[in-house]
């Protein structure tokens, strides 16, 4: 029997963070999708893609299996599949690539920043928000 957590409780599990792409991933027909959410990864999600015939040739195709294994939605894109992510400019990978790892291994899709002006210290949710929030 698995106990429920006590009436009230806040204690839950986030499993989904959403996310604005610096960029944008550009379909085939022009259109930009930026804003999409990003799933926290299952241990089937980081051992099936070590099968793939494409991996085991080039280690670095592991990263765009899982990230479209995660990724369960990019704008208005019905599937995002390795085709989607192998299209996506450098810098959307590697803040795709931060936020898996900040959301799977340091269960957290925020960062803590420092103000260049007045050196205030503070934290910023990479993932979420629109362009130009804070």
């Amino acid at each position: 029997m698995v106990a429920s957590p006590p009436a009230g409780s806040a204690a839950t599990l986030r499993t989904e963070f959403p996310f604005v792409l610096p960029r944008g991933y550009v379909d085939d027909h022009g259109e930009v999708h930026r804003e999409g959410v990003m799933r926290l990864a299952t241990a089937r999600d980081e051992i099936l893609p070590q099968r793939d015939p494409r991996v085991r040739d080039n280690e670095a195709y592991l990263t765009v299996l899982l990230l479209s294994r995660v990724i369960t939605r990019l704008g208005g894109l019905g599937q995002v599949h390795p085709g989607v992510i192998e299209g996506m400019f450098a810098s959307d990978l590697a803040f795709l690539q931060d936020l898996y790892r900040r959301v799977n291994q340091e269960g957290t899709s925020q960062a803590a920043v420092t103000c260049p002006a007045c050196s205030h210290e503070f934290t910023v949710e990479i993932g979420g928000g629109h362009p130009g929030e804070s």
